[in-house]
């Protein structure tokens, strides 16, 4: 069985910075840009993941490591816990999420808990690094080039 991730969208868009200050009437942007920070993230490796959301689904969001669920009229935790409920080992899942009722249920069922802004420092840590690496990957004549040195 392979490992996954649950992710509570809305509850980490909430604990990054520079999403949390998107205004909510631009919600779409906020979730487009998560999406992105979190192909990124998981873009490599092998781990399922579903990204839950609250409310209805915008324009289409294009992904290539995980699946979107859009909860419509009812909570995304509700969502959440029916994924986890379905599972044939909720032990090799790990809900990432701070919503105190959601990681309690998902405890009880011997699933792994992240705090949304546990995880969000994670990704801004990955970022980070791969700015970092790719700088470093730049020859110094492609710099000089570049720079017009």
């Amino acid at each position: 069985m392979q490992k996954r991730y649950i992710i509570d969208g809305n509850n980490l868009i909430g604990k990054i910075p520079e999403l949390k200050s998107i205004p909510k009437v631009h919600r779409q942007s906020a979730r487009e840009k998560l999406c992105h920070i979190l192909d990124r993230y998981f873009g490599s490796k092998k781990i399922k993941v579903s990204l839950h959301f609250d409310g209805f689904a915008g324009p289409a969001i294009r992904t290539s490591s995980f699946s979107i669920h859009y909860s419509s009229g009812k909570p995304a935790d509700d969502l959440i816990r029916q994924e986890i409920g379905q599972a044939k080992n909720p032990k090799l899942i790990t809900i990432v999420s701070s919503d105190l009722n959601l990681t309690s249920y998902a405890k009880a069922c011997s699933c792994t808990i992240i705090k949304a802004e546990v995880f969000a420092g994670e990704l801004n840590k990955k970022i980070d690094r791969n700015e970092e690496e790719r700088i470093k990957s730049i020859s110094n004549d492609e710099m000089k080039r570049l720079f017009e040195v």
